[in-house]
């Protein structure tokens, strides 16, 4: 017999109105599901630097307005349309920044669904995850195994899933070495563990004793501390005995990706995840020619990207640093991230 729910027809949510306007923590409408979609009952949401970007407008992206934001959210199903078979109310469920889309086209097809000239965004062109109740296609929607911890695998639906595509994209092998510029952050965090347990070396680098400490816990052989060492290139170099086989650049300085350039391994790959508003990498052409690295950009995952770094973090493998803090208080966690005082990542309770 299945569970039913009560659903209210309004609910606490995080809105607002233009680009880099009020953050407005109030009374909005519970959406409805259409036939394809499930409806959520948002238990957790992460704060995403994504999140930062779309309300500061900082991204060539046309968010719908008035805008619900967030694309971490995790619940449980509380309703879903006619067309909905792989869902059952009271299963839990998660929320990404990929919502929907068309599964029909060359790019949906080979598995790069983000690149859909349909596809739905969390947070962007769909009402997010900011909210107590949100809705998502079910064909998009991930599964999460009841009795997991909410708030700890809601980051798992954009940050781990997208440092795991990317060190998939990065092909590298076990025993290399890989970089990662911003890995005392959200994603550079899930990005260390992702590595460890794929076999993998790793050198962190940021800046600060806290980061250090955050690093090293999490698994990582080497910590670079930019704001300390003079000649980081020279020094990550070193420490690499000829520079990482990769490099997984989540870091939103323009400096810390260009700086990769210099640092990787003859035939190493820099993969580019992190957008700094308005960066562009400039790589010397005989440089890239002799040493023969290669240079790609990764988005977040696909379905079957995503089903399998959760399957990591059910199993013990990533153990995710955040902290929770009331919904009413994305705005502050917007002042930390503008201000760099992130460190792990930061998950909303929708409950107040």
């Amino acid at each position: 017999m299945s569970e039913s729910f009560l659903i209210p027809e309004t609910q606490k949510g995080i809105i607002y109105h233009e680009v880099n306007g009020p953050l407005i923590y109030g009374d909005i409408s519970v959406p409805k599901p259409k036939p394809n979609e499930i409806l959520v009952n948002v238990k957790y949401s992460g704060v995403c630097h994504s999140d930062l970007h779309i309300w500061k407008g900082d991204w060539p992206a046309s968010p719908k307005l008035p805008l619900v934001g967030g694309h971490e959210g995790a619940g449980i199903v509380v309703a879903k349309g006619s067309l909905v078979n792989n869902f059952e109310i009271g299963d839990y469920a998660g929320i990404k920044w990929l919502n929907g889309s068309c599964l029909g086209c060359e790019y949906c097809q080979l598995g790069y669904e983000i690149n859909c000239a349909k596809s739905v965004i969390s947070g962007v062109t769909h009402d997010g995850t900011f909210q107590q109740y949100a809705t998502a296609d079910a064909l998009q929607a991930a599964h999460i195994p009841k009795g997991t911890d909410l708030a700890k695998v809601a980051p798992i639906l954009c940050a781990g899933v997208t440092v795991y595509r990317a060190l998939k994209t990065a092909d590298l092998r076990p025993g290399q070495w890989v970089a990662i510029p911003g890995a005392g952050g959200g994603l550079g965090t899930c990005a260390i563990q992702y590595a460890k347990a794929m076999g993998l070396r790793v050198l962190a680098i940021d800046g600060g004793d806290e980061k250090r400490k955050t690093c090293i816990e999490l698994g990582a052989e080497v910590y670079i501390d930019f704001l300390k060492e003079k000649n980081v290139v020279d020094k990550v170099i070193e420490s690499t005995e000829g520079g990482p086989h990769g490099v997984l650049n989540v870091s939103v300085s323009e400096l810390a990706i260009t700086q990769s350039v210099s640092y990787i391994r003859p035939l190493g790959k820099i993969v580019l995840v992190g957008m700094p508003p308005n960066a562009v990498l400039r790589v010397p052409v005989f440089d890239q020619v002799v040493k023969s690295f290669e240079i790609k950009g990764t988005s977040v995952g696909n379905r079957l990207d995503t089903r399998e770094a959760i399957d990591f973090f059910t199993r013990g493998l990533i153990k995710m640093p955040i902290n929770i803090v009331p919904l009413s208080q994305v705005s502050k966690v917007f002042d930390l991230m503008i201000e760099g005082k992130i460190s792990g990542r930061y998950v909303v309770d929708t409950s107040n």
